[in-house]
C-alpha cells in the first residue's frame, strides 16, 4: 500500500517537478556564474560593493586565461542542455542575455587582445586608483589593501609575461599610445615610501583605531613600498622603456593586428549590439555629420556671427569668457549644475533611483590622458555613492558651455540615473543588474542628452551649440573609428576630421581621437544606440498620440536593465501596442 501511494505520488508530480526543471536548472547556473565572475574579477567585485575579494587582484596569468575560457565554455554547455522553450517569458529572456554575453566572451577569446594588457588611459601603472572605490573604516579594510600592496609584484609580473608573449607574437599597442604610459609610471617610482599613491589611504586612518594599529599599519605600508612595491615598478619601467615600447607597431588601425580585419567587425558588432559593417557605420556617421552641421549653422546664423563655420569653431576655442581659469571654479560650475537638474527630473520620469550621485576631480596622475569626465557606478551594498567624475585639468581648455550637456550624460538623467535604477531592480538575476550593452547603456547617456530643454536647460545660443557640438561629437566618431581601424586613416586625419566639424578644443580632440585608437569599436555604441532610443521614442509618441505619457515610456525603457538594442525594440513594440489598446 505504501509503494501504490509512493508511486502515485511521484506520477503526479512528475509533471510539476518536470515543468519547473529548466526554471530551476537557469537559476542554479546564472548563480553560479555570477558567482563565479566576483570570484574571478575581485577588483570588479570590489567596485561593486563585495568585500569577500578586496584581499587579491585578478589572476591574468596565461593558464588562469585559459582556464577561465574553459570554464566559460562549461557554463555554456550548462546553458545549452536547457529547452528555452521550456521556460517562461522572464526566464527566456534571462536565457536569451546571458547566451549572448556568454558568447561574446568566448569570441573575443580568439583574439588575444588580453596579450596587449596596458592602456594609456590606465591599469598596472595606477593600480592604487581601485583604492577611491573602496572604504577605508575598519582595520581589516587596511589589512585587506595590505594584502593586495603585497601582491603587486606578482601583477606586474603577470602583465609583462603577457606582454611579452604579445611582443613575440604581433599583439602590440600602436607606439603612439604607449610613449604616454612612462610619465605615469613615474608616479610610482618615488624616493620616500610616504610619496607612493599606495600611502595615500594611510594618510588618513580614521581615529577609531588604536593609534598602535595605525603605527603597525603605516610601518607596514613603508615596509612594502620600499622593499617590494618600488622595485617591482622599476623593473617593469626599465623593460617597459628598453623593450616594450620600441617593439610597438608605428601603425595605429585594429586592421593591423593578427586577424585585424575580423576583429573590428567583431568589435562593431558587439558594441552596437547590430549587424552594421564598418562601411555601413561610417556612411551613416557622414550623413549625421551633415545633419548636424546644418543645424549647428542655424545657430550660428542667428547669432549674427560674421566669419566661416571654422572661424566660429576657433572663436570658440579661443575667446576667454567661454573658460574658467581657476580649477575650483570649473568644479563648482559642474556641481552646481548637477544641483539645478536634480529637482526637474519628476517631469521625466516616474520612478528615480534612491543611490545618490556626487561630483568629483579626475586625480592628477590620470588626467592629462583622459577624457573629459566619466562616470564611476555606486557599490551594490550602498556603501559608495555614484560618482561623476570630472577633469580640471587646463581649465582654459574646457568650455563653459558643455558643462550643462556634459553633465546630463555623465550624472542625471544619464549614466547615474541609468545605472543606479537598474542596480536597484527587485526579482532579476545578478547579472543584469550589472549588465554593460554598451549600445544601451552609452545610447540612453547621449538620448538623454536630447532631454535638456525639457529640464530648463540649453537657454542661451551657446548652450545649444555645445548640446549639437556634443551629438556632433558622437557623430564624428562613427567617421574617425571606422576610418581608423577599417579604412587606413592617418592619427592625423582623424584629429582634422573632428577638429573641422566639432568645437571642442583640440587637448580634448587629441585625447578622444587616442582613445578611440586604443579601444576599437567601443565609440560606435553611442549614436547607434542613441538613434535606436530616438526611433522607439518617435513611433510611440505617432501610434498613441495624446495618451504617449513621457514618464511611463522613460520608466519602462529602463525598467529590465541594459539590453541589446533588438531585445529592447521587441520590448518598447510590446509596451506601445499595449498602451494602445
Amino acid at each position: 500500500m505504501t509503494s501504490f501511494r509512493l508511486l502515485t505520488l511521484v506520477v503526479l508530480l512528475a509533471p510539476a517537478y518536470a515543468a519547473a526543471g529548466p526554471a530551476e536548472d537557469l537559476a542554479r547556473l546564472l548563480a553560479d556564474a555570477w558567482a563565479w565572475e566576483l570570484r574571478e574579477n575581485p577588483v570588479r567585485a570590489s567596485r561593486l560593493g563585495e568585500r569577500r575579494y578586496d584581499d587579491r587582484w585578478r589572476d591574468m596569468s596565461l593558464a588562469a586565461i585559459e582556464r577561465r575560457e574553459r570554464e566559460q565554455r562549461a557554463f555554456m554547455e550548462r546553458l545549452r542542455a536547457i529547452d528555452p522553450e521550456a521556460l517562461g517569458d522572464e526566464d527566456r529572456l534571462n536565457y536569451e542575455l546571458f547566451r549572448r554575453e556568454l558568447e561574446n566572451d568566448l569570441d573575443a577569446f580568439r583574439f588575444r587582445t588580453y596579450l596587449m594588457p596596458v592602456s594609456h588611459r590606465g591599469g598596472v601603472q595606477n593600480l592604487e586608483s581601485l583604492a577611491e572605490a573602496l572604504p577605508f573604516t575598519t582595520l581589516e579594510h587596511y589589512e585587506d589593501w595590505l594584502a593586495r600592496m603585497a601582491a603587486v609584484d606578482t601583477v606586474l609580473e603577470q602583465a609583462r609575461a603577457l606582454m611579452e608573449q604579445g611582443r613575440r607574437a604581433g599583439y602590440v599597442p600602436p607606439r603612439i599610445l604607449m610613449e604616454r604610459v612612462p610619465a605615469q609610471l613615474e608616479a610610482q617610482l618615488v624616493d620616500r615610501p610616504e610619496d607612493s599613491p599606495f600611502y595615500a589611504v594611510f594618510e588618513r586612518i580614521p581615529a577609531s583605531l588604536p593609534a598602535a594599529e595605525a603605527e603597525r599599519l603605516e610601518e607596514a605600508a613603508r615596509t612594502l613600498i620600499e622593499n617590494e612595491i618600488v622595485p617591482a615598478y622599476r623593473e617593469f619601467d626599465r623593460y617597459f622603456r628598453t623593450t616594450y615600447l620600441p617593439a610597438c607597431r608605428d601603425s595605429i588601425g585594429a586592421s593591423e593586428l593578427p586577424y585585424g580585419d575580423e576583429l573590428y567587425r567583431f568589435l562593431v558588432r558587439s558594441y552596437t549590439t547590430t549587424d552594421m559593417t564598418p562601411d555601413q557605420v561610417h556612411r551613416l556617421g557622414l550623413d549625421e555629420v551633415a545633419r548636424i552641421r546644418g543645424e549647428m549653422e542655424a545657430i550660428i546664423e542667428e547669432l549674427e556671427f560674421e566669419g566661416s563655420f571654422r572661424d566660429f569653431l576657433e572663436h570658440l576655442r579661443t575667446d576667454p569668457r567661454f573658460y574658467y581659469e581657476d580649477p575650483e571654479e570649473l568644479l563648482e560650475a559642474y556641481r552646481a549644475t548637477a544641483k539645478r537638474i536634480d529637482p526637474e527630473l519628476v517631469r521625466l520620469f516616474g520612478k528615480l533611483p534612491r543611490t545618490p550621485y556626487g561630483v568629483r576631480p579626475i586625480p592628477d596622475a590620470v588626467a592629462p590622458d583622459t577624457t573629459t569626465a566619466y562616470y564611476s557606478r555606486p557599490a551594490a551594498d550602498g556603501s559608495r555613492p555614484g560618482w561623476y567624475y570630472v577633469n580640471l585639468y587646463r581649465p582654459e581648455m574646457r568650455p563653459k558651455y558643455e558643462i550643462e550637456v556634459l553633465t546630463v550624460h555623465e550624472a542625471v538623467p544619464g549614466h547615474h540615473l541609468q545605472i543606479a535604477l537598474a542596480q536597484e531592480l527587485v526579482g532579476l538575476p545578478e547579472f543584469r543588474k550589472y549588465s554593460g550593452f554598451t549600445a544601451f547603456v552609452e545610447g540612453w547617456g547621449l538620448y538623454s542628452e536630447t532631454l535638456g530643454p525639457a529640464l530648463g536647460l540649453y537657454r542661451d545660443p551657446y548652450s545649444r551649440f555645445g548640446a549639437l557640438t556634443y551629438e556632433m561629437w558622437r557623430a564624428v566618431r562613427l567617421v574617425v573609428d571606422t576610418g581608423i581601424h577599417a579604412k587606413g586613416w592617418t592619427r592625423q586625419q582623424a584629429i582634422d576630421f573632428f577638429l573641422d566639424n566639432a568645437a571642442k578644443t583640440e587637448l580634448d580632440i587629441v585625447n578622444e581621437i587616442d582613445r578611440y585608437i586604443g579601444n576599437p569599436g567601443q565609440a560606435l555604441a553611442y549614436k547607434i544606440g542613441q538613434l535606436k532610443i530616438s526611433e522607439l521614442r518617435a513611433r510611440a509618441e505617432t501610434r498613441l498620440g495624446e495618451r504617449f505619457d513621457i514618464r511611463a515610456f522613460h520608466d519602462h525603457l529602463l525598467g529590465a536593465g541594459a539590453l541589446p538594442l533588438d531585445v529592447l525594440e521587441r520590448r518598447m513594440d510590446a509596451w506601445i501596442r499595449q498602451q494602445a489598446r
